[in-house]
């Protein structure tokens, strides 16, 4: 980290603050580029201090997260999660329909245990559709593994770094201090705004394109309805017979008209 230190003052590593700001700004257009194309986020902050603030930054900003512990497969092994995923919300609907209540009493209070356990471990990600778009650390020491699995799966890490940690395998390096709530609600707040604009501007260009799509489909239907209209007036046209007699009649009422022209 010897690059964003700014000095050293009694044994205290002091950041350089400008270099901060402008690593910053560009890990939040970052992000807010992977979430304009509807990308998915993952907020990783285990430690206490950063737990609270880092779930309620991304609820607000629609980023997944995880707070208590970071599972080994999250990312390059997605099918067992997503098998204690698709559990999770088959016990919560089951629970909330009612379908529990023919357990006994201890048996609920085991199945309200162990979602309560999913809640806490995968709770962050059930919306997690495989492999993220990028992965936002809190503590680049301490959220190691969560580093090392998204480095093997190919996902971009951004992460909030302190003088005590190691930056090789971030792509996107925010030198600050990782253990003061401040710093990390400050650093968090900036970022989950970007995520938050991109994932607007994605809405944004979802319904416009949707709206496009909506009116050229109409367009479609309008023209297919006049091509019906027009083959059905063609098809119910009076037919003209093929009597001969009819013919004469046609003939004779021609000749007639030109002897009136002549005698006029």
């Amino acid at each position: 980290m010897e690059p964003y230190i700014f000095s050293v003052r009694k044994n205290i590593h002091i950041i350089d603050l400008e270099q901060t700001e402008e690593l910053l700004k560009n890990a939040g257009n970052f992000l807010y580029g992977k979430a304009a194309n509807g990308e998915q986020i993952i907020f990783v902050g285990t430690k206490k201090q950063a737990r609270e603030v880092v779930e309620n930054e991304a609820k607000r900003c629609g980023a997944l997260y995880v707070t208590e512990r970071w599972i080994g497969g999250t990312l390059t092994n997605f099918r067992v999660i997503k098998k204690n995923i698709d559990k999770l919300i088959s016990l919560m609907k089951r629970r909330g329909e009612g379908e529990l209540d023919k357990y006994t009493k201890k048996e609920r209070l085991m199945i309200d245990r162990e979602i309560e356990k999913l809640q806490r471990n995968i709770g962050g990600i059930i919306a997690l559709r495989g492999t993220p778009g990028a992965v936002f650390v809190v503590d680049a020491r301490r959220e190691r593994t969560a580093i090392r699995e998204a480095k093997r799966a190919g996902v971009p890490v951004v992460a909030l770094v302190d003088t005590n940690s190691d930056p090789a395998g971030i792509d996107l390096v925010i030198p600050g201090n990782d253990d003061a709530i401040k710093s990390i609600a400050i650093i968090l707040k900036a970022i989950s705004s970007s995520v938050e604009e991109g994932y607007k501007e994605y809405a944004k260009k979802n319904k416009a394109e949707k709206k496009a799509a909506d009116e050229i489909k109409a367009e479609e239907v309008k023209a297919s309805g006049e091509k019906a209209a027009v083959q059905i007036s063609v098809n119910e046209a009076p037919h003209v017979s093929d009597d001969p007699t009819l013919d004469e009649t046609l003939t004779e009422t021609v000749e007639d008209l030109e002897n009136i022209s002549k005698e006029e």
